[in-house]
């Protein structure tokens, strides 16, 4: 294929993939629940519901110029060759085979993320504070980012950097082998996000002594689940909004709980919550989630290794000699609607885990409990009510509240 066919081919896929979604954003914000469904009425007032509202036509414009902003830039960057500019200009410093990519792509992927940062911030001191989610500082904000960049550098600079030697010696056959080494560290990262990362961001306390810890073990040891403890994250230094978690294997595992959970929720809600998270335990899904993710990192590294020497692609994107980390680039937006299609499915996969690990909690602790803390969550973070099928079927890792609230309450 011609370097000026896969040029067209890359915009084309930019474009359609930049329409589409902003089409089912559109589609999606058109769906104004116009009163409160009445599982609801003792939790969402008018007010509460046009409130919510307001909150989601205020990200769908938010969204609508941050994506058609990097939908513009990366289409110039595209259309007028500027990813070969840059990596001509950085050849003036270096040409080595590992450092010119390492800085190629540190310096496209901080370059990026620096130009984000106004976004960011806007987003989150304007936009999240409006509807009173915000709790974070301006240091907390800079410090957030400074730490994220340490760990690109260190972690995500160390992978590639490993990534990168096995294509420049090993060949085509680099992708099995990296596999193995990507798998290992999907496991390790699993199992360690919450004792090791997770500390970096945010203070991790175990849940203190008293009724509801007493209660959540006691229903632990009813469905034998081996609980050690539970712990409870400071959530509320930057946001407002309430979540769970579980995360690792073994003896790693940890039940997290935001401490902005705890303070919205009455205990038997917060044990119910722990009921679904156990759910997802029970039923293996976290087992099946890494299980398929290191599936699809196989795949994905098998079809890179059919693209990775490809010289014209390196061409299409404005240099002028094969370059790996212009492929690397290139290959990503060649993937884009593959990744949509696997995102799609992973969806459906999800909301099915969703509903199963629902039905878990209702049967081993009750349903009532579990839809009381889902219409409080809801309610105190401005969910949608009504969101379009098609954007659900699209985007939600999880079913709409007033599925979920169905099956739950049905008796």
């Amino acid at each position: 294929m011609q370097p000026i066919t896969i040029q067209y081919l890359l915009i084309g896929i930019l474009t359609v993939s930049f329409l589409s979604s902003k089409i089912l954003s559109w589609l999606n914000i058109r769906r104004k629940s116009v009163q409160v469904p009445q599982t609801l009425v003792d939790f969402v007032s008018t007010e509460q519901l046009q409130k919510a509202y307001a909150y989601k036509l205020t990200n769908y414009r938010f969204g609508l110029v941050t994506g058609t902003f990097s939908f513009l830039i990366t289409l110039a960057f595209l259309t007028f060759g500027f990813f070969g500019w840059l990596d001509d200009h950085l050849r003036q410093f270096t040409e080595h085979q590992l450092w010119l990519p390492l800085l190629y792509i540190g310096v496209l992927l901080i370059g990026s993320d620096l130009i984000g940062i106004p976004f960011d911030y806007y987003h989150t001191f304007v936009i999240e504070k409006k509807f009173g989610f915000n709790k974070s500082t301006v240091a907390t904000f800079i410090t957030d980012k400074l730490k994220g960049y340490l760990l690109s550098i260190l972690i995500g600079g160390s992978l590639m950097l490993v990534l990168l030697l096995l294509l420049q010696y090993m060949g085509p056959d680099f992708w099995w082998q990296f596999w193995i080494i990507a798998a290992v560290f999907m496991v390790l990262v699993n199992n360690f996000y919450a004792s090791m990362v997770l500390p970096l961001f945010n203070k991790l306390t175990p849940l203190e002594e008293g009724e509801l810890k007493e209660k959540i073990f006691k229903y632990a040891r009813s469905v034998d689940f081996p609980l050690n403890n539970v712990f409870v994250i400071d959530g509320s230094k930057r946001s407002s909004k309430a979540n769970a978690f579980f995360s690792g294997f073994g003896k790693q595992k940890k039940v997290v709980l935001y401490d902005t959970l705890i303070a919205q929720h009455q205990e038997e809600e917060l044990v119910a919550v722990l009921a679904h998270e156990i759910g997802h335990y029970k039923k293996k899904h976290i087992l099946q989630g890494m299980g398929i993710g290191i599936i699809q990192t196989g795949l994905i590294l098998y079809i890179l290794s059919l693209f990775i020497y490809n010289e014209p692609l390196s061409v299409a994107l404005g240099g002028n000699q094969l370059a790996l980390h212009l492929n690397l680039i290139g290959f990503s937006m060649l993937f884009a609607p593959i990744s949509s299609v696997i995102g799609i499915a992973m969806n459906l996969l999800s909301r099915k885990n969703e509903y199963e690990a629902d039905t878990f909690a209702k049967q081993t602790y009750g349903g009532q409990p579990l839809a009381s803390a889902l219409k409080t969550l809801s309610v105190n973070n401005l969910s949608e009510l009504n969101p379009h099928p098609w954007y659900v079927f699209v985007n939600y890792s999880h079913p709409p509240l007033i599925q979920r609230l169905k099956r739950l309450e049905d008796v």
